[in-house]
């Protein structure tokens, strides 16, 4: 088992696929760092070398992709930010609700369990 920027990778998948486990990493920039490192995307995390970790740890690290808790904090910023401002979008962050639109005379069970 890898652990990679607060995630646990399984050794039995394809790097492609494990590294989009990775908050943060999508499609794009996962295929943009196998073609970086010369990875094929059906690539198993667990023929990866020693080496090859630390490349790839690396290549990710010195990107400029937000990623895990960097990514969370600023989502959090967002939040504080639109509360601040009293918006209508930051209120209903705030108190639970559905933020875009929806009725919430029925259809409100989901915003609701986020909290």
């Amino acid at each position: 088992m890898l652990y990679l920027f607060e995630t646990d990778i399984s050794d039995n998948k394809s790097i492609f696929f494990a590294l989009r486990q990775i908050e943060g990493l999508g499609k794009t920039n996962v295929l943009l760092v196998c073609k970086k490192l010369g990875f094929a995307c059906n690539f198993k995390v667990a023929d990866l070398s020693k080496s090859q970790k630390n490349k790839l740890r690396y290549l990710i690290e010195t990107s400029e992709i937000k990623l895990a808790s960097d990514l969370k904090k600023l989502k959090k910023i967002r939040i504080k930010n639109l509360l601040s401002i009293r918006s209508y979008r930051g209120l209903r962050l705030y108190q639970g609700l559905p933020v875009r639109g929806q009725r919430t005379h029925t259809n409100a069970k989901t915003a609701k369990r986020r909290r």
